[in-house]
């Protein structure tokens, strides 16, 4: 049980940071990504607003703007570094289809590489985009079509540099998260474990402690009957002691059950199961009810056969005292894939969906008004405490008037 807790725990503290990390890696990804083209655009956009126009700076460069308009001192060296480090090629294409080439002194990308780049860049009919790797803008010019591009090659370079960090960064962040969601969850899970081991304990110690009292006031009490004869006391006597020796019988079973004490072998599930049924055929018969069995052959699973046993009766027990007078009630018994599926249904008034999920909690009652029917709540909850040690699942549903509970439990290959 508290397996499942752990890993539900572990699954909820993982996937929150995990998002949350992800989500903090995407946007800084995005962030300097989109930062980078839009610099790129920027330069890109004043080197076709200042090409050939007011003269050209050092190195055939154009000359910087106007240092009224320009930013600060610190950011306007960091633009002009950026900018004269950039590399530009401009094509500009006359009315006439002629072509002249400035590839910036550049022997990366040909003259023909760039016309072609440029007639496919004019062609797309876009002011801006990216065309054979390179960002390219496109102006008209008393005339002309002026296409510039700029080699994207160090950002692209960048940009991958750091989605491959952020992706080695992250990967050994989700392991880290792992282990500490682990931590957290034996920490949080700690003391429930501790508490129910404390109740199982408590059950196991007061049922060997009430065995004692037990026996001995029915022992006292029958010595007694048979001195005074029948008396009304003493049979509210025997009567509760009977009461109090089926409540200790019920814990005692439920601690053997969780404690899973016997080794387990290979047990004919079928037969088992079989041999359950058959008494409870004429007790149902007394009771104005028909049990219906439809039991498959050789199904096998590795268990306690004692346990298996009571597992059974305990799911058919219920069915004959809390199902409708007159309906039947149906055991099945099937093998579905690599599971014996072992199915009691019983026609019953509608149980609410939030009492079904208590009901194999101890001493849990989905009817109260069955206080004096000689059980205690504790039938159901030996039955799952039976199937966990079986390493199975068991379950309660109400569908189309029936009450169903389904036990799966690992076949045999």
């Amino acid at each position: 049980m508290f397996k499942k807790t752990k890993g539900r725990i572990v699954g909820a503290i993982a996937a929150s940071l995990i998002l949350f990390m992800i989500t903090i890696l995407v946007v800084v990804y995005l962030s300097s990504y989109y930062g980078a083209r839009n610099d790129n655009r920027e330069m890109l956009k004043r080197h076709v607003t200042e090409f050939g126009e007011g003269g050209e700076g050092p190195e055939g460069r154009p000359a910087p703007p106007d240092k009224d308009m320009a930013p600060p001192d610190d950011e306007r060296r960091r633009d002009e570094g950026a900018f004269r480090l950039a590399t530009f090629y401009t094509v500009v294409i006359d009315e006439n289809g002629g072509v002249t080439v400035d590839n910036g002194n550049s022997s990366v990308m040909s003259d023909e590489e760039l016309v072609e780049a440029a007639k496919e860049a004019a062609a797309s009919g876009k002011k801006s985009g990216k065309v054979s790797g390179l960002m390219f803008m496109v102006e008209e010019r008393d005339g002309d079509t002026v296409v510039a591009f700029m080699d994207n090659t160090v950002t692209d370079n960048n940009m991958r540099t750091l989605l491959r960090n952020m992706l080695i960064a992250g990967g050994a962040s989700i392991v880290v998260i792992l282990l500490i969601a682990v931590v957290m969850a034996n920490l949080i899970v700690k003391p429930l474990e501790e508490n129910d081991a404390r109740q199982r304990r408590f059950v196991s110690d007061a049922g060997h402690e009430l065995k004692t009292p037990v026996t001995v006031i029915g022992t006292n009490t029958e010595l007694l009957g048979r001195d005074i004869g029948e008396n009304e006391w003493l049979s509210n006597i025997i009567y509760e002691n009977e009461r109090m020796s089926h409540l200790v019988t019920e814990l005692l079973d439920l601690s053997r059950a969780e404690r899973a004490e016997a080794s387990p072998v290979e047990v004919d599930l079928s037969r088992v199961v079989t041999g359950e049924e058959l008494p409870f055929e004429s007790v149902a018969y007394e009771r104005g009810k028909a049990l219906v069995a439809d039991v498959a052959e050789g199904v096998r699973v590795e268990g306690n056969p004692n346990q298996l046993r009571q597992l059974t009766a305990i799911l058919l027990d219920n069915a004959l005292k809390y199902g409708a007078e007159g309906k039947e009630i149906k055991l099945t018994l099937r093998r579905e894939k690599k599971s014996a599926v072992l199915t009691v249904e019983n026609y019953s008034d509608e149980i609410p969906t939030d009492k079904l999920e208590h009901l194999f909690e101890r001493f849990y009652r989905a009817d109260e008004a069955r206080g004096d029917d000689g059980h205690y709540g504790l039938g159901l909850a030996i039955a799952k405490a039976i199937t966990d040690a079986h390493r199975g699942t068991i379950g309660a549903m109400w569908r189309d008037g029936k009450m169903i509970f389904t036990v799966s439990i690992p076949v045999l290959k």
